[in-house]
């Protein structure tokens, strides 16, 4: 999980293997932070993705001026891979929430389960679970429930969504009493 801006893009082979007539796109990237995957990776330079998008490529802007937040895998030989199905979203339309989540408040959710509610009825069945309702009630993964509130688990096991509090006022006054 890394805050990049993306500097160039190249097609690439997909292997060394001349019978593999596949091509990926190699981004090279320089990489603002990196939230998750320092165990593995330390500087990430490139990410790769398939050139097709039926198979799942990402299209990023390689202008160097646009951030992105992107996640992805790291594969066995060091190359980090993304694709459609990983968390990939221009850093500008990230909430303040998720902005100050990435930092701590979604690693306290690590032993969380995020159960996503389809259709009704859904539950959760264990208490280590979050009930993601973005879906049935918005008709869209990415809704209200992902943008502001984090799945964290409590001193007593069980997980449940938190929402960070807003920032506070500019001016604060204290009316008590007369």
């Amino acid at each position: 999980v890394i805050r990049a801006k993306i500097s160039s893009e190249k097609v690439v082979p997909a292997s060394d293997d001349p019978l593999d007539t596949h091509k990926m796109i190699r981004y090279e990237i320089k990489q603002i932070k990196m939230f998750k995957g320092f165990e593995k990776v330390k500087d990430v330079q490139y990410v790769y993705t398939p050139f097709d998008s039926s198979l799942c490529g990402v299209k990023l802007e390689a202008n160097n001026k646009k951030q992105y937040l992107l996640t992805g895998q790291i594969l066995n030989d060091g190359k980090v891979f993304i694709h459609l199905c990983n968390y990939i979203e221009p850093w500008d339309d990230l909430s303040l929430s998720q902005k100050k989540s990435l930092n701590q408040r979604y690693q306290m959710g690590c032993g969380c389960k995020i159960t996503t509610c389809y259709m009704v009825p859904c539950s959760i069945t264990a208490p280590n679970e979050c009930l993601w309702t973005d879906w049935l009630i918005e008709r869209k993964l990415y809704g209200h429930q992902a943008k502001h509130y984090a799945c964290i688990k409590r001193s007593d096991g069980t997980c449940s969504w938190y929402r960070g509090g807003p920032p506070p006022e500019k001016d604060f006054i204290d009316i008590g009493e007369p």
